[in-house]
């Protein structure tokens, strides 16, 4: 199966409003990130165990290790949980960036180093998710 189809199953799979919500969001980044490198991510391991909440990957990001190995993975990551939807921002090395940049001009959103954590998304101010989507991207490309 493809990635675009994983991702669509993925989507679809949701129970509503949270379906149409990833749609929406996955449309609107992008057109945020065009021609951005597609990721699918089940959230199980080598051993097929669930380790993670599955993941729609946008962009391209080398992850170094502390033991100089290095990974390709996605820069932007968008996932449904428990609570609503999150959206990953990977690579930032200042872990206050995200909340002390946008953290009061998105609305209802729980902000941590990478994470953009949010219930509903009338709940927060999409563009300024966009405008922080972006300029993760932006930071990370400059490494």
């Amino acid at each position: 199966m493809s990635i675009p189809e994983q991702i669509e199953n993925y989507i679809t799979s949701q129970p509503e409003p949270k379906r149409s919500e990833m749609q929406a969001l996955h449309t609107r980044i992008l057109e945020a990130l065009p021609g951005c490198k597609l990721w699918f991510e089940d959230g199980k391991n080598a051993d097929n165990k669930t380790v993670s909440n599955p993941n729609i990957g946008y962009g391209l990001y080398t992850i170094k290790y502390a033991d100089g190995k290095t990974r390709d993975f996605f820069q932007i990551g968008l996932s449904a949980n428990t609570t609503g939807i999150s959206v990953y921002i990977l690579g930032l090395t200042d872990k206050t960036y995200l909340a002390q940049t946008y953290g009061k001009d998105l609305g209802k959103a729980s902000v941590t180093g990478y994470c953009i954590k949010f219930k509903n998304l009338k709940d927060i101010n999409i563009d300024v998710l966009e405008t922080a989507i972006r300029d993760g991207v932006e930071i990370t490309r400059e490494k």
